[in-house]
């Protein structure tokens, strides 16, 4: 499913979702940001503007896309509000579920088939013969065993 979308849609989508939703106009700029991977959407409590992904546009569609724009506006009208607009405040978690967004963004595709990337290496104890697996090179000098307190030596997977 490939859904492509310019600014200025985003924009217009942005302050619809803020009337329907919230009931208060979204007065800043909402844009697309390619460069969000880890994350579905940010809101800048500076310029109060709000980027979004158009990676999880394209994955998931639209359904899950105003999920995190819900999510982005919870940010912004209870910072405009002088509220509590940080994740682990009240305020966000009971605004959150009154409209609708979502929590945490799917993990994209590709970074899940990257987390999901078979070990290459592997740290050994000298002494126990404990196995570490890692993904990355390391420098085993660095370290010691977490059981016997032994050397280390790399191992290729």
């Amino acid at each position: 499913m490939t859904i492509t979308m310019d600014d200025q849609t985003l924009q217009r989508w942005v302050e619809r979702v803020s009337l329907e939703s919230f009931g208060r106009p979204f007065l800043h700029r909402a844009t697309f940001n390619r460069r969000l991977t880890a994350t579905g959407g940010r809101y800048f409590t500076k310029s109060h503007n709000i980027e979004i992904s158009p990676r999880q546009l394209e994955a998931f569609g639209v359904e899950e896309t105003e999920k995190i724009i819900k999510h982005e506006l919870c940010h912004y009208h209870l910072h405009i509000m002088k509220r509590g607009y940080q994740h682990r405040d009240e305020d966000f978690k009971k605004m959150l579920a009154y409209v609708g967004g979502s929590r945490y963004c799917k993990s994209l595709p590709e970074r899940a088939a990257k987390a999901q990337a078979p070990y290459k290496y592997k740290l050994v104890c000298h002494s126990c013969g404990t196995e570490y697996p890692r993904k990355r090179r390391l420098d085993p000098a660095r370290y010691a065993c977490g059981k016997c307190r032994g050397k280390l030596f790399l191992k290729n997977a």
